[in-house]
């Protein structure tokens, strides 16, 4: 994994001093107002600031990006961690939508996934496949609203391996308190989107010290969830609500647990077996009884 690069906030200060006039002026209302620079034109930007449309232009192209569209989603990508969750809400791109709100989010999901599928990255896909197959133990990581995902990831590997382990915290020292023993032949799933845990990045970062294989499930490359991992999976979740977006990164577990699934179908046939006349003993499912019979359980 590269190094990770600087910010946007950290390129305009760099670029500054060679700056002109305008474009000063524009850098210091981006740096005031970022959350509404995110989303407004060039054209807008250049009312706010009271320089040409042009001029905005050349600020990003000065800036080292092909055009203002791609330095404002460097922006929104950037301030993905920068932003606290209220101004996540306050900025949101379904701020004064609410008669749109059910059309513009679906589509918002359904976008993440297609670029999910234009971008993913079959060589870093069957590694990851090839280290959990081989895996003496797997560790599973991922807190706050990551939490889902690894508790989701859990109940398939318990069903898929054995010595799976779900780490359960609520501080740094239980996490540490939880992987302690990893070692060399362990395999590690760290579980995290902006803004990241660092409760999981340090112990991702343990993990990797002690030799074990650790692999990423995240939404960028050079985040540092990435770099503190042997090969990453990647699914885009952004900043378009104060709620994170869970839809790529289900579906990018999905796919994960699909594969194993294939590669590993004799052991889970005979499990899966096992459980349905368990299931069935206890009645654990639904499975279309009478009511009389749901009134005499109860």
């Amino acid at each position: 994994m590269s190094a990770r690069k600087i910010d946007i906030f950290g390129i305009i200060e760099t670029s500054l001093p060679k700056m002109s006039k305008g474009q000063k002026a524009i850098a210091r209302y981006i740096n005031l107002n970022y959350e509404k620079a995110a989303h407004y034109t060039a054209a807008k930007i250049a009312t706010e600031t009271n320089v040409s449309e042009s001029t905005v232009v050349r600020f990003a192209s000065e800036l080292g990006f092909e055009g203002f569209p791609e330095f404002q989603k460097r922006l929104r990508e950037d301030l993905k961690v920068k932003l606290t969750s209220v101004e996540r809400l306050n900025t949101s791109v379904y701020s004064g939508m609410s008669v749109n709100i059910v059309k513009s989010v679906i589509k918002s999901d359904i976008s993440k996934l297609e670029n999910t599928l234009q971008e993913f990255d079959y060589d870093s896909f069957n590694n990851a496949c090839d280290l959990i197959m081989s895996a003496q133990r797997i560790f599973i990581l991922g807190v706050r609203s990551s939490a889902p995902l690894a508790a989701f990831l859990g109940f398939y590997f318990n069903l898929m391996f054995d010595n799976v382990r779900l780490v359960h915290t609520t501080s740094v020292s239980e996490m540490f308190e939880q992987v302690m023993n990893v070692r060399d032949g362990d395999v590690v799933l760290g579980i995290s989107f902006p803004r990241y845990s660092k409760r999981t990045i340090r112990a991702m970062q343990y993990c990797r010290d002690s030799g074990a294989d650790v692999i990423a499930i995240t939404d960028k490359p050079d985040n540092p969830i990435a770099l503190n991992s042997d090969c990453a999976l990647l699914a885009p979740s952004d900043m378009a609500s104060f709620v994170d977006s869970l839809v790529a990164p289900l579906s990018l577990i999905n796919v994960l647990l699909a594969e194993l699934g294939n590669r590993n179908k004799e052991r889970i046939s005979e499990t899966f077996s096992n459980l349905e006349r368990i299931w069935d003993d206890y009645g654990v499912y639904d499975k279309g009884d009478s009511e009389e019979d749901t009134r005499n359980e109860l």
